[in-house]
């Protein structure tokens, strides 16, 4: 195999750090020449058994967070060894390596190995060590390894097996344990949308169940009853509990635009309907589509007003897609939430497909395949792998931003974020055109989407745009560029770094913010600044305790740095302007939401008592926890920003360290923000922290 040689350190190498789908392993070997280590087998299961990853062979992490290319000195006798193992069953039961997922690089004259491992299908899976599934399974959480428990090793066994999770005949069960008033709302609608004449509707109830499959004749047991399908659709309560013990859904209308539990309107089963997903989707449905709260423009077809819009249509198909794909094994409940910015969709179990396969369609691996017929026959839901499209298409068709569609693992789950938040404002299209004449109005549609983000979020990055722009990261990338060029972006920064805003805009700085510290002191009451007040935006994508959505001044920090000294506590006082300080010593300025904790000898004595006392680990101690420090570190900066330059007196840390170590990684995770996103190594930047709740992917950023 030919050796790559790279002239550029590529940006993956520059900005290594491990993640749920790449691993860094030195394997040196006893002798040094390199050896396949023992911990490579359980990554290679685990990212099969998840969404893939890379592996690089020949990268050393050392300290913790910082890796450094040791190489392989021979790399070829590793390769032979490396596919040796993989096609040896006794090994790794199935092997999801070939020649073209492996390169030999060469980065600054040490050899490396880059294995790429391909997920697996729900039929190969699961992918495990030696001879033992229940012991040898692996699935790959944050940036570790974990053995799977036997449940789930047979939930994926099952998954293997079963197209129909939902065919099962359920023993003992009876037409008694049907809801008669569900079947005969549903037998209404299937005449509304088949008519009359239909063969279905002459049937009786047993009849019609066994039309729809939710009575089922096994021909080689001989074995009929009720499917879980049937009993999950029309069931009572009581005989759902039985079929299903871990069923459980869940409406919750939410009166703010924030990830609390609090509401204003519930449907669960408390015994006042029947439980059933027929009839929660008719519930449900008729709020989420509510006109008094869903405020959308009717649409015309031949001049006629059209009710039904393509919202409406999006709307539908994420409920039925909720309940249709949810496995009723998990242990997560069916979760619908509605806000007064969103609708948060949340089934138990990941999906069958890839995520870019679900949103670009075409391909469907239903998990409840006669439920979902059941809604087809009733003219709701797509076939065919469409649903997902038609999601992404009715909201851009109202100009909000993209859906969000994600899973997380452990529990495992599926998320679905619909936020109703204007991609491309009225007010904000009229103001750019204003500004740019038909150089804006001229734009490609990316393009113009680009502009009205940096418009709406006054600074923008890459990651960002992909985050609300269902476009390739490379298109984006162009687009990004072509807009610089024209004049209609300015950069600041680079690389990941790289930051993008409105020529002309007001950004806040830190010579406007620190520019003219002034001495006055007054008093938070007075001038409308609550010491709780963190500035974030209300734009919080959360459905549940496990959201993880990313703030939008996630820049993605560069790695370098201007060098700002930790003996910089003060900032200069040149009079640009009359900021003032509250009463509480920090400084306070119209360009940011929030105070600036800027120098700790301003403070009021009980603030910095305060402040010392949270920080008192890392002042007394040289070597502290790195999820303990991050824990610190959010509470200095929850409710005002704090400096790179205070935040390192207070733990008693190099400020360089302290911002590659520490800070970088909390703000590239969305949970600390930053007063200049546009330059974000600046020595006087100040952090605080967002009201992202933790989500379960994160966990170990702040207890490892």
């Amino acid at each position: 195999m030919p050796t790559v040689k790279l002239t550029t350190t590529p940006n993956w190498l520059l900005d290594l750090a491990e993640s749920c789908e790449l691993e860094c392993k030195k394997a040196a070997g006893r002798n040094g020449k390199g050896e396949i280590p023992k911990d490579f087998w359980p990554t290679v299961s685990a990212f099969a058994n998840t969404r893939g990853g890379t592996i690089l062979l020949g990268i050393e992490e050392e300290p913790i967070g910082q890796f450094r290319v040791s190489g392989i000195a021979e790399p070829e006798r590793l390769l032979t060894e490396l596919f040796n193992i993989l096609n040896n069953p006794q090994k790794i039961s199935r092997n999801q390596v070939d020649d073209s997922d492996v390169e030999i690089l060469e980065v600054d004259g040490k050899k490396i190995i880059k294995v790429q491992i391909r997920p697996a299908s729900r039929y190969d899976k699961p992918v495990y060590v030696g001879e033992n599934p229940m012991r040898g399974t692996y699935r790959r959480l944050h940036e570790g390894d974990r053995r799977c428990s036997a449940e789930t090793v047979r939930r994926m066994q099952a998954e293997q097996v079963e197209d129909e999770r939902d065919s099962r005949i359920l023993k003992g069960f009876s037409m008694v344990d049907i809801d008669k008033r569900s079947l005969s709302i549903f037998r209404q609608m299937l005449r509304d949308a088949k008519g009359a004449g239909h063969p279905f509707l002459s049937e009786d109830d047993q009849g019609l169940l066994l039309k729809l499959r939710g009575w089922r004749k096994d021909r080689e047991s001989g074995q009929e009853g009720l499917t879980l399908a049937g009993v999950l659709m029309f069931g009572t309560w009581e005989a759902i509990q039985e079929a299903a013990p871990y069923y459980f859904v869940d409406y919750q209308e939410r009166p703010e635009a924030k990830t609390e539990n609090r509401w204003v309107d519930r449907v669960y089963p408390d015994g006042s309907w029947s439980g059933n997903l027929f009839d929660f989707y008719r519930i449900t449905y008729g709020k989420l589509t509510n006109p008094e709260s869903l405020k959308i423009p009717f649409k015309l077809n031949q001049g006629q007003r059209q009710d039904d819009t393509p919202v409406h249509e999006a709307i539908r198909e994420a409920l039925v897609n909720t309940i249709v794909h949810a496995d009723y094994t998990e242990r997560v409940s069916v979760l619908v939430v509605k806000r007064p910015d969103m609708m948060g969709f949340r089934n138990p179990g990941t999906m069958r497909i890839p995520l870019e396969q679900a949103v670009q369609g075409g391909i469907s691996d239903c998990r409840n395949r006669i439920i979902h017929q059941m809604f087809l026959m009733i003219g709701i839901g797509e076939r065919a792998g469409s649903g997902v499209p038609k999601i992404y298409s009715g909201w851009n068709w109202r100009h909000w931003r993209t859906p969000a569609l994600r899973e997380i693992d452990e529990p495992a789950q599926t998320l679905l974020e619909l936020r109703m938040l204007e991609l491309m404002p009225a007010g904000i299209l009229e103001q750019l055109e204003n500004m740019f004449s038909d150089r804006f109005t001229r734009l490609p549609l990316l393009e113009r989407q680009i502009m009205a983000a940096a418009a709406t979020e006054q600074v923008v990055s890459h990651k960002r745009i992909v985050e609300i722009c269902p476009d390739h990261s490379h298109d984006i990338t162009l687009a990004l560029r072509d807009l610089v060029q024209k004049g209609l972006l300015e950069i600041s920064g680079q690389g990941r770094g790289a930051v993008y805003f409105i020529p002309g805009q007001n950004l806040p700085t830190p010579e406007l913010v620190f520019g003219g510290i002034g001495l006055l002191k007054i008093n938070s009451d007075d001038n409308g600044v609550s010491s709780n007040n963190n500035g974030v935006s209300s734009d919080d994508n959360g459905v549940s305790s496990n959201d993880n959505g990313v703030s939008s001044n996630d820049n993605g920090e560069s790695s370098d740095d201007n060098g700002e000294s930790s003996d910089d506590n003060g900032e200069s006082s040149d009079d640009n302007e009359q900021n003032a300080l509250d009463n509480l010593g920090r400084l306070l300025s119209n360009h940011l939401p929030a105070p600036v904790v800027h120098d700790l000898q301003k403070l009021e004595p009980d603030l910095l008592r305060k402040l010392q006392e949270q920080a008192i680990a890392p002042q007394l101690k040289q070597r502290v926890k790195t999820g303990l420090m991050r824990q610190i570190l959010l509470t200095l900066c929850d409710g005002h920003y704090v400096t790179r330059s205070c935040l390192a007196l207070l733990v008693n840390r190099d400020s360089d360290s302290l911002r590659q170590q520490y800070l970088t990684p909390l703000v590239r995770k969305g949970y600390l923000l930053l007063a200049f996103p546009q330059n974000p190594t600046h020595p006087k930047q100040a952090y605080m922290k967002s009201d992202k709740p933790l989500s379960a992917d994160d966990e170990k950023l702040f207890s490892a």
